[in-house]
């Protein structure tokens, strides 16, 4: 064999190899991205450097495969969830201590499933990422607003609340096979589980409010239709621009 027939082979295998290579990095780049979402996006805007990224989040998905996570029993659901109740009842008098309280709920909850729990949030963050990679995000939210220095507005303490709300169903169960739905679709339109829930007590705010609108719309038409009324029995029947009464207005007098 000559020497540029041995040249050439070894410039195939070189090509080959690359090739597979560039083959594989795609193909795990997809698997990440179908299985973390908007997660996966979020990691890559935070490095801003995608492999950089990607190696960070194959390295949680190898980190979680080591913990031994269990379902709740139907007793541990039920008291947890009753937890969360009594939360929510006293957001009204104490927004504050009801973050805090669901904070302390959610590591209450990983722990009881074999989550690690410890002081690092960003750690906590990340290895729940792996199996809730679409409401994580609520978790750092609901965290912000926490944590915030100096006075919170109520609404952003509502949106923190129903954050917590959002990982919490996730947790206890309620919401198991939304990931498993919209794993793959590396859709940012997926629906926000925040977007139906609030407290209880803003939903009867709501109705109350929505209550006086339709009264007051009531009582508007009717007092104006009360008014035209008045004003017809005192100018007198209608009559046409000549002057002269129409012909049912004639009819209806006689």
């Amino acid at each position: 064999m000559s020497g540029t027939a041995v040249v050439l082979i070894i410039v195939v295998l070189l090509v080959l190899v690359a090739l597979g290579v560039v083959l594989s990095r795609r193909r795990r780049s997809s698997q990440l991205q179908q299985h973390f979402g908007p997660e996966y996006e979020r990691s890559v805007a935070a490095t801003g450097d995608r492999r950089a990224a990607e190696a960070e989040l194959a390295e949680r998905r190898q980190r979680r495969e080591e913990f031994d996570v269990r379902d709740l029993s139907s007793e541990e659901t039920g008291r947890f969830r009753e937890s969360w109740n009594e939360i929510q009842r006293g957001f009204v008098d104490d927004p504050r201590q009801s973050l805090r309280s669901a904070d302390l709920l959610v590591a209450e909850i990983m722990r009881a499933r074999g989550y690690p729990v410890d002081d690092d949030f960003d750690r906590r963050a990340d290895d729940l990422s792996v199996d809730h990679p679409r409401v994580v995000q609520h978790y750092r939210e609901a965290r912000k607003v926490r944590d915030a220095d100096g006075e919170v507005d109520t609404e952003s303490q509502r949106t923190g609340l129903t954050s917590y709300r959002s990982l919490i169903n996730a947790l206890l169960g309620d919401d198991a096979d939304h990931d498993a739905r919209h794993a793959g679709t590396g859709r940012d339109d997926v629906r926000d589980d925040r977007s139906d829930v609030r407290p209880d007590d803003t939903r009867a705010d709501d109705d109350a409010r929505r209550a006086d609108v339709a009264t007051d719309h009531t009582d508007g038409t009717q007092a104006g239709r009360h008014a035209l009324h008045d004003e017809q029995r005192a100018t007198g029947p209608a009559t046409d621009p000549t002057g002269q009464r129409s012909p049912r207005t004639e009819e209806h007098t006689r």
